[in-house]
């Protein structure tokens, strides 16, 4: 209920300090269920609460909505992780969607029990109940004579106080039954989880050293080759990619660099058929799986060393784009995905599943902590300080993460970057402190303190120099198209 009441109260007008302030109760729900249960508190389990609860940092500190929607994912998965338990590849896999089998379950679980309870102890439901109406009444009484004694005292407690309209009744109550349902849902699993890992798949069938090893060995040599070539020609730099290739640098990375991202992608999958498929005769068979796959995960990762110069190449040209800085991302974490996977092939693969669970929500953490459209905001503005070219439409449609980087402008290009996300702010009003950002509350100071003129001319052509004449129409990585 206390869930529920926080969810109702807190849940409008924007994300904030109010989705964390929601999972608290949730979360006591279950460790109070967790522990009438009888189940101990883990160190994963802890380790999986707390990565949880800081990814919901994110949109604390952030105004952007994809890291947001990011966080708030990946934390759904790690509370599936914190209440399930489990250390295997089922437990990693199916745990985040197990806790949605308990939203039905849980409702009918927790009427039982509140009836069971609620037979025992009708006694003791009339203090309680008299204890919580005299203390709200006092509360109400008292807050507002102060109120209206000073009007500081007003505002505070204006501020603080949810505004509770008739208007938004109907998502007022939404939001209380999602509490209500999701506070259940999460008891309900910490009392009873469902042991994913007890399910039991069957091998693969071992194969033949030559059946086994030779597709893997043709593979590896068709890695190296094309890794040599990169090694020559792309790490050469501007003048090698033209004279070997006379492409330019968008050209040459937009030739490739999905390529790659798949390429890389299909290699993780490559690597998880073999090890099922593996010759496990003896220690021979254990070396020779070792070193077939330890070489080509080396050469993998010269792969997306690879295709991050590309981007690194594109970006130099044309600047940096959310997709652009997404995908690079996603590649740094194959590369991650890689390196553990190796390291499983030396020391064990039993923490493998878990190793590779908390890198991706380490990743979604430091991608929501870094406030990407502020990074690509500074990459843009500190390259037309190099260049003199930047793309101020694409910029104003940017989150108030921004607003600090685009600051740094001048004149009329200042007040066409900052003039859309100006006038976004002034038709959201001044929201609740529990729903507002730490980076909106920047940059409404900042808007106040230096105001968007609204005289400069904002309209025409907006590309500059970035304009590529023989970009493809179709490419996913043109910030000019719609």
């Amino acid at each position: 209920m206390a869930t529920a009441l926080v969810a109702s109260l807190l849940l409008s007008g924007g994300a904030g300090a109010n989705l964390l302030l929601v999972a608290v109760p949730a979360t006591l729900a279950g460790a109070f269920a967790a522990r009438a249960a009888g189940r101990r508190l883990r160190p994963w389990t802890l380790v999986w609460a707390i990565g949880g609860a800081a990814l919901l940092l994110v949109p604390v500190l952030s105004d952007a909505g994809w890291p947001t929607f990011l966080a708030i994912v990946t934390t759904l998965g790690l509370t599936g992780y914190a209440l399930h338990g489990g250390r295997g590849w089922p437990s990693m896999l199916f745990a985040p969607v197990g806790l949605f089998d308990s939203l039905g379950s849980g409702m009918a679980w927790t009427w039982r029990g509140v009836r069971e309870r609620a037979g025992g102890s009708q006694g003791r439901w009339g203090p309680v109940l008299r204890t919580v109406l005299v203390a709200a009444g006092l509360l109400v009484v008292f807050g507002a004579l102060f109120a209206g004694a000073d009007a500081a005292f007003a505002d505070l407690l204006g501020s603080l106080m949810p505004d509770i309209s008739l208007d938004q009744a109907p998502w007022r109550f939404l939001c209380f039954v999602l509490g209500l349902f999701g506070a259940m849902a999460v008891a309900r699993t910490a009392a009873a989880p469902l042991r994913w890992d007890r399910l039991t798949f069957r091998p693969g069938r071992a194969r033949g050293r030559l059946e086994w090893a030779l597709p893997l060995v043709v593979l590896n040599l068709l890695f190296a080759a094309f890794n040599a070539i990169q090694l020559a020609v792309l790490f050469g730099g501007y003048d090698k990619v033209l004279s070997e290739t006379g492409l330019t640098y968008a050209e040459y990375a937009r030739q490739g660099f999905w390529q790659l991202l798949m390429a890389t992608l299909l290699t993780l999958v490559v690597i998880g058929l073999a090890l099922r498929w593996a010759p496990r005769g003896g220690a021979g068979d254990t070396r020779l799986v070792r070193a077939v796959l330890g070489t080509l995960c080396v050469l993998t990762l010269v792969v997306v060393a690879s295709a991050l110069r590309r981007m690194d190449l594109y970006v130099d040209a044309y600047g940096l784009t959310r997709l652009r800085i997404s995908v690079a991302t996603m590649e740094i974490w194959l590369g991650v995905a890689i390196l553990l996977i190796m390291a499983s092939g030396i020391w064990g693969a039993r923490l493998l599943p878990r190793a590779l669970a908390a890198s991706a929500a380490g990743f979604v953490l430091a991608f929501g902590m870094i406030q990407p459209d502020a990074v690509i905001a500074q990459q843009n503005v500190d390259r037309y300080e190099r260049l003199g070219k930047i793309d101020v439409r694409y910029l104003s449609g940017l989150s108030t993460d921004a607003v600090p980087a685009l600051d740094r402008l001048r004149g009329t290009l200042r007040d066409c970057a900052l003039r859309d996300i100006a006038e976004r702010l002034d038709e959201e009003g001044d929201a609740s402190w529990y729903a507002t950002s730490l980076s909106e509350a920047r940059a409404r100071d900042i808007l106040a303190e230096r105001p968007v003129s609204g005289s400069a001319s904002c309209g025409g052509p907006t590309r500059d120099e970035q304009y590529d004449p023989d970009a493809d129409p179709d490419d996913p990585y043109d910030p000019y198209q719609p």
